[in-house]
């Protein structure tokens, strides 16, 4: 059994942070009424969390290497822990989206260094089953938000989405001191300040120039730039932009980020529910997508190494679309299952691929840029699907993310050299 506390620790860690991506989503109208908050202030409780996450993960991932998975880890826990904390106690609504912002900082660390600790941690048909079992417990987080949120909210007042955070990272972080090896930094050198910086003015310029301004598009394409030219004059970058020659180890980035616009529409699914139900009533909605998704991502750590990468990829992308679009026409629990099958497919073979394409030492790094992608691939379409939802509802929702989603899962398809899990 011990063989399995760094699963177990990172699990429980990833839950947490992945729980706040969506926790939030049904308890939007009790936050705005007592806060006295507008939509557009309310929209930056989840998008401020979610664009900050995208922006620091590739520095955490970095930062990781450089000073040990387990440091990193526990520093993420009690930034998250505290930060929570802050939110319940918010006065007022620009308190509450500066401690979400906080307490993305805390996620950030936990994502990348979670998905490191059990590539480290794991090998052979062991590493195949840690994947499974934290992909299924990264989905069960994120759809069990509305529902978590909706009776906490319901029940206990919106405050309680965030203080019942405070004492699971504490529990969290005691355990994880024990269970996890203390390992040593795995690469010297100087952090890339440059590359850091450049990254989050990209990141952030394109989710504004997406949502309000944009100029700011303009902003985003210079940074990008000097990003791509800090990034290959270093001896030791913060991305090896080298892996992005690979046609392999792109189609995985892209699935990836595929992938996260089903939970980019899930974040107008629970805005329409919670504004025409009640919390509870708009979370339990949600829980067959949970449900469809933990088993399937649990059931495929004995099958990850009999079947090629590339199908496992295409066939869970291009089955989560499918759901997106049966939703047009199917009760949204049918539909809402559907799209959490082809999320239990997607998510760990992705995770086993990438963690066979990581370099030696560079951990952190790989699982930076995947948490990354997926994190700043929900930030953009979530901005990208809110256009459509303010045109038309939720149908314009479906049918952009499954067209985006599918094109994705037909490239996976065609025959290329995917890494293949060890």
């Amino acid at each position: 059994m011990r063989k399995w506390w760094p699963l177990i620790a990172v699990c429980a860690g990833s839950f947490l942070f992945l729980l706040d991506t969506t926790v939030v989503t049904v308890a939007l109208p009790r936050i705005g009424a007592d806060l006295t908050a507008s939509v557009g202030q309310l929209r930056w409780v989840p998008n401020v969390y979610t664009l900050v996450l995208a922006v620091l993960m590739l520095a955490a991932g970095s930062l990781a290497d450089r000073w040990g998975l387990w440091r990193t880890f526990l520093a993420g826990l009690a930034v998250f822990g505290l930060a929570s904390l802050a939110c319940g106690l918010a006065p007022d609504i620009g308190t509450l989206i500066a401690a979400r912002g906080v307490q993305a900082v805390g996620g950030a660390a936990l994502a990348v260094t979670g998905f490191a600790i059990l590539a480290a941690s794991y090998d052979g048909r062991s590493r195949g089953t840690a994947i499974s079992v934290f992909f299924a417990v990264n989905g069960l987080g994120a759809v069990a938000g509305p529902i978590v949120g909706g009776v906490l909210t319901e029940y206990f007042g919106w405050a309680a989405i965030f203080f019942v955070n405070v004492p699971c990272a504490l529990a969290t972080g005691l355990f994880a001191a024990f269970a996890l090896a203390r390992d040593t930094p795995a690469r010297r050198g100087r952090f890339d300040f440059a590359g850091a910086g450049w990254f989050a003015v990209f990141a952030a310029s394109l989710v504004h120039g997406l949502t309000s301004d944009r100029w700011a598009l303009a902003v985003s394409a210079i940074a990008c730039a000097g990003f791509v030219v800090v990034e290959r004059r270093r001896a030791e970058p913060m991305v090896n932009l080298g892996l992005f020659r690979d046609g392999g180890f792109t189609t995985l980035i892209a699935c990836a980020a595929a992938s996260t616009l089903t939970f980019a529409a899930l974040v107008y699914v629970s805005l329409w529910l919670g504004l025409s139900r009640s919390p509870v009533a708009a979370g339990f909605a949600l829980a067959p997508l949970a449900a469809a998704s933990f088993l399937m991502s649990t059931s495929l750590g004995e099958v990850l190494h009999r079947f090629p990468p590339r199908v496992l990829l295409g066939a869970g992308v291009l089955v989560g679309e499918v759901g997106c679009l049966s939703l047009l026409v199917l009760p949204i629990p049918i539909g809402l299952a559907v799209t959490g099958i082809g999320v239990g497919i997607a998510g760990p073979a992705t995770g086993a691929a990438i963690a066979a394409a990581a370099p030696p030492g560079q951990a952190g790094m790989a699982a930076g840029i995947l948490t990354t992608t997926r994190q700043f691939g929900q930030t953009l379409g979530v901005a990208v699907l809110g256009i459509a939802y303010e045109a038309g509802g939720l149908a314009p929702v479906y049918v952009v993310a499954a067209v985006c989603g599918g094109v994705t899962g037909l490239l996976a398809l065609l025959p290329r050299k995917v890494p293949v899990p060890a």
